[in-house]
């Protein structure tokens, strides 16, 4: 009997969670109203979105650091990850309403970015790793 091992593709993840959280930042000012109706208002609720950023936060970090130590050694995926956070906070914080909905989708896009940089690049270890 043969049996199966499933490992996590942390990059995988984190680009999935990037791409979902950048699709909400995106499509929530359109839907902010009808929300409700669907059932669904929960989606436009602050802790939803603090939720997704910090799970992409967590993938990202443990992704990528853990690449960057054991494997190809290169800092380009954790530039590009702080570059994507970096978009994601200023959108954030700023008082600026059309400046968040442009730039945290942008930010959710690069982080999805940063995973698959790091994703190609453990591909092409030479270590085979």
């Amino acid at each position: 009997m043969k049996l199966r091992s499933y490992k996590i593709n942390l990059d995988r993840l984190g680009i999935t969670a990037s791409t979902l959280c950048a699709i909400h930042c995106a499509a929530l000012p359109f839907l902010i109203t009808v929300l409700p109706m669907w059932g669904m208002g929960f989606l436009a609720n602050e802790g939803v979105e603090i939720t997704m950023i910090a799970v992409s936060l967590i993938i990202g970090i443990w992704s990528l650091s853990t690449a960057y130590r054991k494997q190809h050694r290169r800092i380009i995926p954790i530039l590009v990850l702080i570059a994507g956070f970096a978009c994601i906070a200023f959108g954030h914080f700023s008082d600026i309403g059309a400046l968040e909905a442009i730039l945290i989708p942008i930010g959710g896009l690069i982080i999805a970015a940063a995973h698959y940089i790091n994703l190609r690049l453990l591909k092409s270890c030479p270590l085979g790793h």
